[in-house]
């Protein structure tokens, strides 16, 4: 717009020069500026007529380490040719460049470009508005309409796949398998029923349909693997974060998307490699066909009951993209409260970066009360913080309890997986038949 001030102030000079003089070339100039900035402006109006803009995503979920993509369609419907557009896209999904400049597209063109960007913050963000610009040929006048049509994504914590992690047999009283019945296909078939509209062709009982001339399927109860449950540390005042200078981030930046993809890299913060811990936790489990649960006081108090499948997982993984570490609740009476509330044989993950006894003690009295009881320590230290958590872990390799070191710069699937060998004469009920995993 700067320019079209110009050309008006020479336009209104002009014009003062051809009154107070009367000479045919004042004029002249006075015409040809005031019709350039007539002819500019409408050109750059009917430049903004006539386009339509599509954005599509394949999905509205998207993960940590993974690439997003999405695809934009540029259209012009005017017979007027579009010199140059500019599309700003205004979405705050960090690392999102969807913003492109279009030179000559004519009528009935299609302008097409795909953005892909690799997702490194976990969280739910926006995608869009949009603003559509374009000028005339001289850059006088810039129209600008603004597409306020929004849509949302979901960013998963990542997941690293486990190869082993302590979960030992759960202790039943009464028999091998909870007199429950389950609409999950288990070990324990229990009977068989008629069929009724919704069951699955492979619970059907071959034989006995056979042998009735109509179809029989087969019951199940629960199997005697009991529920797991992540218990997740999310108090503001133990977490440690490490912000990463602008050289770091513009490195990181200039990488090919295929490179950077290869190596999964979490925000250096206590918070993040807790969060991922219990997501691969969490998966790892769920692909054991075990029934998970979710505990943790973020923003507000977050309980998810344990089920198995994988709609529990993504249950789980919508709860860890939004949560923050913004409790004010210490863990060990988040231990104490909700240890009460779970079923004797359970196993409690417990996740925490807390340099404190209290926990410690905390865990060992609901190992002592029939809960499982394994350990997640992720070391402040390595993050800046002023304690390790080493004795913490010894304390607690002691008393029977494993416990797994995370800290910064490690491989999540490596640590996740080196699981700790318990010391020989360590309180561990004789009822474990999966010894085996701890070594």
């Amino acid at each position: 717009m700067r320019r079209a001030w110009v050309v008006l102030v020479l336009a209104i000079a002009s014009l003062a020069g051809a009154l107070i003089t009367g000479r045919d070339l004042y004029f002249l100039v006075t015409y040809v500026l005031a019709g350039t900035l007539v002819i500019s402006a409408l050109w750059a109006w009917l430049a903004m007529r006539g386009l339509r803009l599509g954005r599509h995503t394949r999905a509205q979920r998207a993960q940590v380490g993974r690439p997003f993509e999405e695809s934009f369609t540029l259209t012009s419907a005017s017979r007027l040719p579009k010199l140059w557009i500019v599309v700003r896209d205004h979405s705050d999904l960090p690392g999102h460049r969807a913003s492109r400049v279009i030179h000559n597209l004519r009528e009935g063109q299609q302008h097409n470009w795909t953005t892909r960007t690799l997702c490194e913050q976990r969280g739910r963000f926006r995608l869009g508005p949009v603003t559509i610009a374009s000028s005339d040929p001289l850059g006088l006048f810039e129209f600008r309409r603004k597409l306020p049509q929004t849509k949302s994504i979901v960013v998963y914590p990542a997941t690293v796949p486990i190869r082993s992690f302590p979960h030992p047999a759960a202790l039943l009283p009464g028999g091998d398998a909870l007199r429950r019945r389950t609409h999950y296909i288990t070990t324990n078939a229990a009977g068989v029923r008629d069929y009724v509209p919704g069951d699955s062709l492979n619970r059907i009982h071959w034989r006995s349909t056979a042998r009735t001339r109509r179809l029989i399927v087969k019951e199940f109860e629960l199997d005697p693997l009991m529920d797991v449950w992540i218990f997740l540390d999310m108090e503001r005042s133990v977490q440690v974060s490490v912000d990463e200078d602008e050289i770091t981030l513009a490195m990181r930046e200039m990488e090919p998307l295929w490179r950077r993809a290869e190596q999964l890299r979490l925000y250096p913060s206590t918070e993040e490699y807790a969060v991922t811990a219990a997501s691969s936790v969490a998966e790892y489990f769920i692909h054991q066909r075990r029934s998970v649960g979710l505990v943790a006081y973020g923003q507000r108090r977050e309980v998810i009951q344990a089920d198995r499948d994988e709609r529990q997982l993504g249950k789980i993984l919508d709860t860890l993209a939004v949560l923050r570490a913004d409790g004010d609740m210490p863990f060990h009476e988040m231990i104490r409260a909700e240890g009460k509330r779970l079923t004797r044989g359970s196993i409690v993950v417990a996740i925490s970066p807390a340099v404190r006894w209290e926990w410690v003690e905390a865990a060992q009295l609901v190992n002592r009360t029939g809960l499982h009881v394994v350990a997640i320590m992720v070391d402040a230290s390595s993050f800046g913080g002023q304690q390790s958590v080493g004795a913490f872990r010894e304390r607690m390799a002691a008393s029977g309890m494993p416990a797994i070191l995370l800290r910064r710069g490690d491989t999540l699937s490596q640590a996740l997986s080196d699981v700790p060998r318990l010391r020989s004469g360590s309180a561990v009920s004789p009822s474990y038949s999966t010894l085996s995993a701890f070594g």
